[in-house]
């Protein structure tokens, strides 16, 4: 087949004409060194402070390193095909995280990915992970209780919505069932819930995910979890994804709480990142850069002006202690950025005394502007007869006689110390609290026998709920004890003793 010049040259016009060129800037680098999550690249000469970098077969990293020629990442995902001279390009995107109502009852990982088998989060929002706290002109202070269920708590450590409350003490004190209780009393509270497991092992968040379910709480709840299997990229940056989540509906107006569980295994991921980027062994997790750490996550917890919509984010991050000991680096150092602190020693925990919160160095720096007009008056000596029980009750072991006032008020505080004794997975309403505190303090359980407590607590609730609703209701709505509430509640109770059998 023979072609004219006029025909090849009318083909060549046209395929100039439907030529379309179009050229694709990327920033491209070489990987140089991997191992262990983390990846040093040569070049990247545009890369960006916490940017999504893409390597080979889509798998993701994250620059934490910016040097003179080279920019240190670490590996979001396992990526065992990753060697020296690989290429790596820039995205462009700052780390972000998918936000909105479609996080709400999911369990997810690190980089918002949904993990319950429950499909895709739907939703195209985001938010960047690491951004600057909210200013002091920006913020309120913080006067509105966020009730935990818990007696010890909410009457001698309350939490206010927009405050950092750690929890501290040993492993296996029960400083996660405080967290979980505080969780599930927020159901019909209108305050959404996120906790943050890191590196724990996945069978513990599937049991503590059933628990939720099994009362209710998924409803409000999101769980992000960084399990001790997943990269450390995944452990450090797990907080902050989590905050990121929270911090979208604190902006729309609404509370939140927030639990990071633990922060200890959160320092102990970013010190093994640290020192695997090359990060000077003086300054790498321990001194100055786990404080930094830990208080920019922190600092974003805030309740927001009315201007601002009047939206909080309550922060309940927990440390574990080695043998007691709150002086060591990373305790200290939480304890200077919260607001205050619920300390859980063993020794209470093992002799029965649960949750095993000692009233002595445990602290709300918040303190009573965060309760109920009810609860303010009448736990306002308990935290004194507790104390002084204790100081008696090691002077009675001595074994010399007491004098009848001083056993008195070894009673009181022995019954002081059932009454705050409480079950896990039973947060009790604000009501209650109030009722069984006020019958402890006004002496209605002097002449009870200490054993028997338990049993009059549960039934003067039954009691009341079946014959004075009215008066808890009252209680409840107005939040006092004014004089005629009182003179009610003190009628109730007397009544409730006539009839009561042991």
């Amino acid at each position: 087949m023979k072609l004219s010049a006029s025909e090849i040259s009318s083909v060549l016009a046209q395929q100039i004409k439907d030529f379309k060129s179009s050229a694709e800037k990327s920033n491209l680098g070489t990987v140089i060194e991997v191992g262990d999550g983390i990846a040093k690249i040569h070049g990247l000469s545009g890369a960006a402070m916490a940017e999504i970098l893409e390597f080979p077969g889509g798998k993701t990293g994250v620059v934490l390193n910016l040097e003179e020629d080279t920019v240190g990442a670490m590996l979001l995902e396992e990526n065992p095909e990753l060697k020296e001279g690989d290429e790596v390009k820039t995205t462009g995107k700052i780390m972000e995280v998918p936000v909105g109502e479609a996080v709400i009852g999911r369990v997810v990982n690190t980089l918002g990915q949904a993990i319950d088998g429950k499909g895709k989060i739907a939703t195209k929002k985001t938010r960047l992970v690491e951004v600057k706290a909210p200013g002091i002109i920006e913020r309120q202070p913080v006067d509105t209780p966020l009730q935990t269920g818990i007696k010890a708590i909410d009457s001698m450590i309350p939490i206010g919505r927009g405050q950092r409350e750690l929890i501290i003490g040993d492993r296996q004190t029960g400083k996660t069932a405080i967290a979980i209780d505080t969780i599930i009393n927020q159901k019909g509270k209108n305050c959404l819930c996120f906790y943050v497991a890191i590196g724990q092992k996945a069978s513990t968040v599937a049991k503590i995910v059933a628990k939720l379910e099994e009362f209710g709480a998924m409803d409000h709840t999101t769980v992000v979890a960084a399990n001790a299997s997943d990269p450390a990229a995944q452990q450090f940056l797990a907080p902050f994804a989590g905050v990121a989540m929270a911090e979208e509906f604190m902006h729309a107006g609404k509370d939140v709480l927030i639990v990071y569980d633990d922060l200890s295994k959160h320092a102990a991921a970013y010190r093994q990142i640290s020192l695997l980027l090359r990060r000077p062994p003086g300054r790498e997790a321990y001194p100055g850069d786990i404080f930094y750490l830990h208080s920019r996550l922190l600092e974003r917890a805030v309740r927001m002006n009315d201007k601002l919509g009047g939206g909080s984010i309550t922060a309940l991050p927990v440390i574990e202690t080695q043998a007691n000991d709150v002086s060591a680096y990373i305790p200290t150092n939480v304890i200077s950025i919260t607001d205050g602190q619920i300390y859980l020693e063993s020794d209470l925990f093992y002799k029965g005394i649960r949750p095993a919160v000692n009233a002595g160095l445990s602290v709300s720096r918040v303190g009573g502007a965060a309760q109920t007009k009810a609860m303010k008056k009448i736990s306002g000596n308990l935290r004194l007869s507790l104390a002084q029980f204790r100081e008696l009750e090691a002077f009675a072991q001595i074994g010399s006689d007491l004098d009848a006032a001083t056993k008195k008020q070894i009673e009181r505080g022995r019954r002081i110390v059932e009454i705050l004794k409480q079950g896990q997975y039973s947060p009790l309403s604000v009501v209650n609290q109030t009722e069984i505190i006020f019958a402890a303090n006004e002496g209605y359980l002097d002449d009870i026998p200490a054993e028997k407590i338990g049993k009059f607590e549960n039934d003067l609730f039954e009691f009341m709920h079946a014959n004075y609703a009215k008066l808890e209701k009252e209680i409840n709505e107005s939040g006092k004890l004014e004089e005629q509430t009182e003179k009610d509640l003190r009628n109730a109770l007397e009544d409730f003793k006539k009839g009561w059998n042991e």
